[in-house]
């Protein structure tokens, strides 16, 4: 607070003995208000709520206490500094959580060996041409899709693809997405049209549904339009019940024309990928003369149950797993080569 006082002349110039002594109490009153004054203002400067070193507590008489330490409040610590996990020790935990899994499964579903696990696919994919001898006239003019057994690549690497959609074995959906194994799907209308939903839940596990024709038939003995019809037409099917639409199509029974490829082109299709083995539940069939397993090669299977085989889906995916995993191969997404 500011005392304003007035300057008084008389009194500092030459006044009367009198005049002195009336001064000299005005000046012993004047001082006493300024001491009180600046009591008032140093007790209403503590107690301003909010200020900077101000405490929130009521003591014993009403007033504001100031925080501070006490004996029984002890100083404020600042916490210790958040600890930044290590990416690496994360990332090795997780690599370690995932291949216990992998040992689980393969134990539970009674594997011979715990699967390999696919490399990363490659940044670069490979070029994917028409195998010597799966031509049809004017190929390359066309510019038809190409029909290949095997994507070149020099990774330890096959790939498993399943046809038509006959049988809906739920322990296989169970199975394979418990082993984590990828694999693609190529299917028939007239086989899945009974229950959508199985396939639709194989599609959320991250199987690719691609095209198979609508009812399976011998391509190259029908007309352009009839196979454009077969193949265009489960390529609006799949499309409308699982909201993508083919770029792989497999030919029934792997037979196929010149208006086979070029229907296929028509509908949108990019690859006509057929195969290199077939493996059933109780053996293996093979397109080479020398039988073996190459990198990159294409293996087919089908739908089945035991009333075409003699053992289950599971049954087939075990014989699978246990050969290409002794020899050394990883299953890979047919998908992420193309």
């Amino acid at each position: 607070m500011r005392l304003v006082v007035q300057n008084d002349k008389s009194i500092r110039y030459g006044a009367s003995g009198k005049a002195r002594r009336r001064w000299t109490t005005r000046r012993a009153r004047l001082h006493g208000v300024l001491a009180v004054l600046a009591a008032g203002v140093v007790v209403s400067g503590c107690a301003q709520p909010g200020g900077v070193g101000t405490g929130s507590g009521t003591g014993a008489g009403g007033g504001s206490q100031a925080a501070g330490p006490t004996a029984s409040r002890p100083p404020l610590k600042a916490p210790p500094p958040a600890t930044t996990p290590d990416p690496q020790a994360k990332k090795a935990q997780s690599a370690q959580e995932a291949r216990t899994a992998r040992i689980a499964a393969a134990r539970r579903w009674r594997l011979d060996s715990v699967p390999l696990t696919a490399p990363p696919p490659p940044v670069n994919k490979p070029e994917i041409t028409t195998r010597d001898g799966f031509e049809v006239d004017g190929h390359d003019e066309l510019g038809l899709p190409p029909v290949f057994t095997t994507v070149p690549t020099k990774q330890r690497v096959v790939f498993l693809t399943i046809d038509d959609g006959a049988e809906k074995d739920p322990t296989f959906l169970r199975m394979m997405n418990d082993l984590q194994v990828p694999y693609t799907a190529f299917l028939s209308n007239y086989l899945i049209k009974e229950d959508y939903g199985y396939f639709r839940r194989m599609q959320r596990d991250g199987v690719v549904l691609n095209n198979h024709t609508l009812h399976h038939p011998y391509l190259p003995a029908l007309s352009y339009r009839r196979q454009q019809h077969e193949i265009c037409g489960m390529q609006e099917v799949i499309e409308e019940r699982y909201g993508k639409r083919p770029l792989l199509f497999r030919p029934p029974y792997g037979n196929y024309d010149r208006d086979s490829l070029r229907a296929a082109k028509s509908c949108g299709i990019e690859y006509v990928p057929l195969w290199n083995e077939e493996v059933f539940v109780d053996h293996w069939e093979y397109r080479e003369w020398d039988r073996k397993i190459r990198p990159g090669d294409i293996v087919l299977s089908h739908f089945r149950g035991r009333e075409d085989w003699k053992g289950t889906m599971p049954d087939m995916i075990r014989r699978f797993l246990n050969k290409v995993t002794a020899e050394g191969y990883a299953v890979a997404r047919l998908e992420d080569y193309l």
